[in-house]
């Protein structure tokens, strides 16, 4: 059922529709290298075959996960050699590009830049991290979205109906209910969609494809997910920050994205305590704590007990009070710390376990502040000479915080009246 023509190309009309640039490129017959960059099954390959008809080009194609720097220099002599021999240019298509390490991605660019052959690679992880910047800059990129429920609804239709490429000599027949459900379970992949199609009927009872039949088909998770891939690192960061955005209900919905899609459990409630510290911090300590009560009980009961833990940490944080201002801090003191020389530590807060620590003046004029009124020595200082009176952390107007900002300005103001007494005695 590959689209024989660019007529036939479903999906993808953000790149293919009436007066978009790709279009009209390839009516003009110009095309240009290029990455296809989309998920499974939405029409990487085919869009490439469909531009080398369009072209007449001649295309070669490659698959990063079986060829080499061989298979490079094999495809760029079969390009020059079609060249000299009828003139005809070479469309050279690599899947899984991304695959490729960076010697092997270099391997095209000179052939790419002396017009050897147009270039085409597909790949499902984003191409900013995976590819080249010479390969990026050398090749336009464009991206391929999953295919929606309509368009794979046209799709299964089609495939019921064609005698020749699909299963229409079977006489097949199916209700709308039926191929919606299987559009649905294809989850935006037009393959997945033919091969549940192709299944289902196998299983048909005379000639009809049930209800009861495309559930007994598809019997896997529908959503899609990457362990470790863009869809992965996507979610976690959809649920963190619906949980920054204090959005319970998202933050459940992509947590529970995550767990169907395979993500380990424990996996979520490492980050959610990392949230916990990032986003919550001093605004509700409590956070921590509930935290590492979910990860605690996932690891002692495993699921379904330990993911409804999990769950209830999130909707915890997702409706406590928000404070970064830890994070700042830590984030500021980590920056000053590398961009400072090894300040020593002041010598009136050194230990002296030894005379002659005593003797060098260790621990001298150490105010103990258990010792002072309020348990604070007002006036001390604990930092370098030279970096007295840094601050990197300015509590939030929230939650908990409110009363540590109150408790810090009183402190500051102890400070701010211990110096003023020192500076008005008669030896200062």
């Amino acid at each position: 059922m590959r689209p024989r023509t660019l007529n036939e190309y479903l999906g993808q009309s953000h790149l293919l529709g009436v007066d978009k640039p790709l279009r009209q490129a390839l009516e003009a017959g110009q095309p240009h290298s290029m990455i296809l960059w989309g998920p499974p099954g939405v029409g990487k390959t085919t869009l490439a075959r469909l531009i080398a008809e369009q072209g007449d080009l001649r295309y070669v194609s490659l698959s990063a996960v079986m060829s080499g720097v061989k298979e490079i220099r094999e495809a760029v002599e079969q390009a020059r050699e079609a060249q000299i021999r009828d003139g005809r240019p070479t469309l050279l298509f690599v899947d899984e590009v991304h695959r490729f390490n960076k010697a092997q991605q270099d391997a095209f660019l000179p052939y790419i830049e002396d017009g050897t052959f147009i270039f085409i690679g597909a790949t499902t992880e984003n191409p900013s991290f995976e590819l080249n910047g010479a390969l990026l800059s050398r090749a336009r990129v464009y991206v391929l979205k999953p295919l929606s429920e309509p368009v794979l609804l046209e799709a299964l239709k089609n495939a019921l109906d064609d005698a020749v490429r699909g299963l229409g000599e079977r006489q097949l027949h199916a209700s709308e209910e039926v191929l919606s459900f299987l559009a649905r379970a294809a989850d935006g992949d037009a393959r997945k969609a033919f091969n549940l199609l192709e299944v289902a009927s196998d299983l048909a009872h005379e000639h009809q494809i049930t209800l009861e039949t495309v559930k007994e088909v598809v019997q896997e998770r529908w959503r899609r997910f990457d362990k470790g891939g863009e869809a992965f690192y996507d979610q976690i960061s959809a649920l963190h920050k619906s949980m920054r955005g204090s959005d319970p209900d998202a933050a459940l919905y992509w947590m529970c994205r995550m767990l169907d899609g395979g993500c380990d459990p424990l996996y979520i409630a490492r980050r959610v305590v990392r949230m916990a510290s990032e986003d919550i911090g001093n605004a509700d300590p409590r956070g921590v704590q509930l935290a590492l009560n979910a990860w605690d009980v996932q690891t002692r009961l495993g699921s379904p007990e330990g993911e409804l833990a999990i769950a209830h940490a999130v909707v915890y944080l997702a409706v406590a009070p928000k404070s970064n201002a830890v994070y700042k801090a830590f984030k500021a003191a980590q920056q000053h710390v590398s961009q400072t020389p090894s300040l020593e530590v002041p010598l009136h807060i050194r230990n002296a376990p030894t005379g002659l620590m005593s003797e060098l003046g260790y621990g001298v004029e150490y105010r103990y502040a258990h010792d002072e009124p309020e348990a604070y020595a007002a006036g001390e200082t604990y930092f370098p000479d030279m970096l007295v009176g840094t601050r990197y952390y300015e509590p939030v107007p929230r939650g908990l915080e409110l009363k540590i900002m109150d408790k810090l300005k009183h402190l500051r103001s102890l400070d701010e009246a211990s110096h003023h007494q020192r500076s008005a005695e008669p030896d200062a």
